[in-house]
């Protein structure tokens, strides 16, 4: 009589020979992860901790920078040289935060395959505001009642940019924790950033990003390098309840970001340089040490000046730097500079970008495909430029590298952390999944809109005096939008507000070689089914 593991095994299309450890382990891979915690894995510390997919939305309409700046009479180069921005995409009233939220987590749930039984925590970082009470994340629940599964840790968390990282480490925490049951959690960090006419409307832009996080990730978080300062500053912020526009003091913001990224770096630095020496090794850490480095971005060329801003940093932390050849050729005049006198010193400034800029290139300059082209999403930015890096690279490039991550929101709070890249970049490993999942991305920028200043300008008037009104339908086209964008249909006389999707039809191509809802389904019961016939071989033998 035939084992019930091997009639498993047979009706998988599986070799008799076929290990059952290696069956297992596959069983636990990404996205077959069942809905609980297994007994036998409830003592083991989850190993590998991290991102394991990644899904973008970006509105379907921009701007061009260049068209902005004749329309707004300032001169030629002030935002695409000056901030160093090519477009910004925007939102008309038929998105808000929930839209958008609806919009990437459904994604990503559909791409993956993934049942929604699967998510135990789900967390949403924003600073878009809609109720002063009620969070996105319960919005968000509504994709879950098919399911049934009402079981899901997590709310929002706001801080300015910061709340999508903050959301990201208590998941990772999460995952980590005795409150583990064995399911993914889910990150969402989106944002519409707009801002009042004037000088600072040019950095806007909207947008989400959601994460998947679990164990045996291919972007493992590397446990314990991790360097937080967080002080209180009146750089931005949004005092005015029934206003879109945040209070900006673009002096006092800038120098913020630099201190912090100056003071982050250093916390970093010493973590892993305690690290190594109790692994045994003697050696100093910087920027040769990341493969990429990834910022907040505001606008790119501030993340331009922040790498420079690295480079600064190792220059004055090195005993003995040669400033004869190498990275630090030609800077001996800096040598005796306090770094707190730097942060608007164009000399500083300009030597330092001119050095970095070799590493610019090679660490940074593909994070900025996102915000260069799309702007400034608030909470979802930095994670815009991790995935900018991922659609860029093959899976073979990335593989055993470490990320950089600099956070900062306003107020302020900031993080420099590191991720750490599987070195399985093999066809079907994880890596090569997530990977795959984004090489179209410049694809999906390509395929937006393009609108005129004037047009764009009506946009945020429209915005501007029907923000937070009860009893109002959306004017903007719901036909703009791409397929599968989630949208707001009507604000009722309590100001409840109802949704619903585009036809996913016109969709098709992008989502070519991906599953569907129903076989994602399929495919996770025979999973479950598969992992508890192997359960019971180990419990029987």
């Amino acid at each position: 009589m035939q084992h019930p593991t091997e009639t498993v095994i047979n009706l998988c299309g599986l070799n008799h020979q076929t290990s059952v450890l290696k069956l297992a382990r596959s069983c636990l891979s990404p996205f077959r992860m069942p809905g609980s915690l297994p007994a036998v894995c409830e003592a083991a510390w989850p190993k590998d901790v991290g991102i394991m997919a990644v899904e973008v939305y970006v509105p379907s309409q921009y701007v061009e920078q260049a068209e902005l700046e004749e329309f707004d009479g300032v001169g030629a180069g002030k935002y695409t040289v000056g901030l160093g921005q090519a477009r910004m995409g925007f939102c008309s009233d038929r998105e808000d935060i929930s839209s958008l939220c609806l919009t990437v987590v459904q994604r990503l749930m559909e791409h993956s395959g993934l049942s929604y039984q699967s998510v135990g925590r789900l967390e949403v970082g924003t600073e878009t505001i809609i109720d002063k009470s009620k969070s996105t994340k319960t919005v968000l629940m509504q994709l879950f009642e098919e399911s049934g599964n009402t079981d899901v840790d997590g709310v929002d968390t706001t801080n300015a940019c910061y709340g999508g990282t903050a959301a990201l480490f208590n998941a990772v925490n999460w995952v980590e924790s005795s409150s583990w049951d064995g399911r993914y959690a889910l990150v969402v960090a989106g944002d519409i950033a707009v801002y009042a006419t004037g000088g600072a409307r040019p950095t806007g832009g909207a947008g989400a990003v959601a994460m998947l996080v679990g164990p045996n990730a291919p972007l493992a978080f590397e446990r314990g390098l991790r360097g937080t300062h967080m002080r209180h500053a009146y750089d931005f912020y949004k005092p005015d309840m029934v206003s879109e526009y945040p209070v900006v003091d673009g002096k006092l913001s800038i120098q913020c970001y630099l201190s912090a990224l100056d003071r982050c770096y250093s916390i970093y630095r010493n973590k892993i340089h305690a690290q190594w020496q109790r692994e045994g090794l003697d050696k100093r850490c910087s920027l040769a040490d990341f493969g990429f480095m990834v910022f907040h971005s505001p606008y790119c060329k501030l993340v331009q000046k922040s790498l420079a801003r690295l480079m600064l940093n190792d220059f004055l932390c090195h005993p003995s730097p040669d400033t004869e050849s190498g990275p630090f050729s030609g800077l001996e005049a800096f040598r005796d500079v306090k770094i707190e006198d730097t942060y608007f010193d164009r000399d500083v400034e300009k030597a330092f970008m001119k050095a970095s800029s070799e590493a610019f290139e090679n660490k940074t300059k593909a994070s900025l495909l996102i915000s260069n082209q799309n702007g400034n999403m608030y909470t979802p930015s930095v994670y815009g430029c991790l995935a900018s890096v991922l659609a860029q690279h093959t899976p073979q490039q990335l593989a055993g590298q470490r990320i950089g991550v600099f956070s900062y929101g306003s107020g302020f709070a900031a993080t420099l952390y590191s991720i750490k890249v599987t070195q399985d970049a093999t066809p079907g490993s994880s890596l090569d999944k997530l990977v795959s999942s984004l090489c179209d991305l410049q694809a999906r920028l390509d395929s937006r809109k393009k609108v005129s200043p004037d047009v764009f300008a009506q946009n945020m008037k429209l915005r501007e005096e029907t923000h937070h009104l009860a009893n109002y339908i959306p004017q903007g086209s719901v036909e703009e939008l791409f397929p599968g964008t989630w949208y707001l249909t009507r604000v009722d006389e309590k100001h409840r507000r109802q949704y619903a999707r585009r036809s996913v039809s016109d969709d098709r191509p992008l989502e070519a070689g991906l599953l569907t809802s129903s076989n994602a389904a399929e495919v996770c019961f025979s999973n479950w089914y598969l992992f508890h016939m192997i359960l019971m071989y180990f419990h029987n033998n």
